[in-house]
Parts: structure tokens; C-alpha cells; sequence
């Protein structure tokens, strides 16, 4: 029995991860500075995007958007993939 993979729920759950990740690092970078360098390549990314609490959930928004996209595509792919013709 093959097992496949939802694509909507993989990038539903995929776009929670990373969204929740860049809004919790933004937050932690304006008290410490901490991942400056990476929040910086967002901000070239993600219009926008700047390292600020706003900008925190505009970095939600985003990455929720973006890792869907991609695991949507992957999961789709996958199930593509597994599909065995008789």
C-alpha cells in the first residue's frame, strides 16, 4: 500500500514552522542582534521585510506564504511520483 501526502496540509504545516521561526528570530534580534546577518538576507528577500516588530509579522506572512508554496509543490511532486500505471 502506497502512502502519499497531502500537499495542502504539508504547506499548511511547513508555512506555520517557518513563519513562526523569521516572526520569533526578528523578535529576538531587535533585543540582542542575534541573526542580524540572516534577517538581513530577508530583507532583500521579503518586500517590505525590515528587522522591527511590524516587520516581524510581515516575516510571517511571507515565510508562511513561501514554505507553502514550496511543500505544496514538494508534496505534489512526491504523490506524482508515486503513481504506479498498471
Amino acid at each position: 500500500m502506497k502512502s502519499f501526502v497531502d500537499p495542502v496540509r504539508l504547506g499548511i504545516a511547513g508555512g506555520i514552522v517557518w513563519g513562526i521561526g523569521i516572526f520569533v528570530v526578528t523578535l529576538i534580534c531587535l533585543t540582542n542582534n542575534y541573526a542580524k546577518e540572516l534577517l538581513a538576507i530577508f530583507v532583500d528577500i521579503y518586500p517590505g521585510y525590515d528587522i522591527s516588530v511590524n516587520g516581524s509579522l510581515i516575516g510571517f506572512l511571507y515565510g508562511f506564504a513561501d514554505a507553502f508554496v514550496c511543500l505544496f509543490v514538494l508534496g505534489w511532486i512526491y504523490n506524482l511520483l508515486g503513481i504506479k500505471k498498471d
